[in-house]
């Protein structure tokens, strides 16, 4: 699929199914494009497409079945849409920083890759009322093949991604802050430990949607 360069053609992308539940429309939408005019479009969409179906079909589509509906905050970035954020100070990490993570269609040094920002109402509702953040993060690491997890403290909102080679690593702006999980570095806690964290949470891949 060559780059979209007309609305028809951009249209075509945005119905490009990526997972049971998401298409690649809920991944473009973006703030920062809208204000300042920069058209969020993919250089290569078949890579993103390619990795975008890696990203909804291990990681979104699970959370989806387990937790009902989840909220995408910020999906994929083109690297014109991304350098402009981060030279601008509007909270986008440089571009390198984000091939396979927002940026879909770049390569970085960890190989293919795709990620976003979400947020789970169902855990957000239990956040508020107090709930510890890492009860998520070891349910997420028990659970999905992720690479690298961050929480952050509104929403208990969540960076996500999937990559070829995981780095599996949890961080967090969530008091206890820093990094829970190093990449090759063993839980701190036990399996059984953790598990009794997440106990009460709903049973995985539990809702059977229509």
């Amino acid at each position: 699929m060559r780059a979209p360069r007309t609305m028809w053609s951009l249209e075509t992308l945005g119905r490009v199914r990526l997972g049971r539940h998401f298409y690649m429309r809920d991944f473009l939408y973006s703030e920062i494009g809208n204000i300042h005019r920069i058209p969020n479009i993919p250089e290569n969409p078949d890579l993103a497409i390619a990795n975008g179906h890696r990203l909804c079909e291990e990681l979104l589509d699970p959370l989806t079945e387990t937790f009902g509906r989840i909220a995408i905050r910020s999906g994929y970035r083109s690297p014109v849409l991304n350098r402009y954020g981060n030279e601008n100070k509007l909270n986008c990490a440089r571009n390198d920083a984000n091939y396979g993570h927002h940026i879909w269609d770049r390569q970085g040094a960890d190989g293919a890759g795709a990620g976003t920002s979400l947020a789970i109402p169902w855990f957000t509702d239990r956040f508020e009322a107090g709930r510890d953040w890492r009860d998520l993060a070891w349910w997420i690491h028990d659970h999905l093949p992720y690479s690298d997890l961050w929480f952050f403290p509104r929403l208990c909102a969540m960076n996500l991604s999937w990559r070829a080679h995981p780095r599996r690593t949890i961080s967090s702006y969530i008091a206890p802050k820093g990094m829970l999980l190093r990449s090759g570095a063993a839980p701190s806690e036990e399996l059984a430990a953790r598990r009794t964290r997440y106990a009460d949470f709903p049973p995985f891949r539990g809702i059977s949607l229509p």
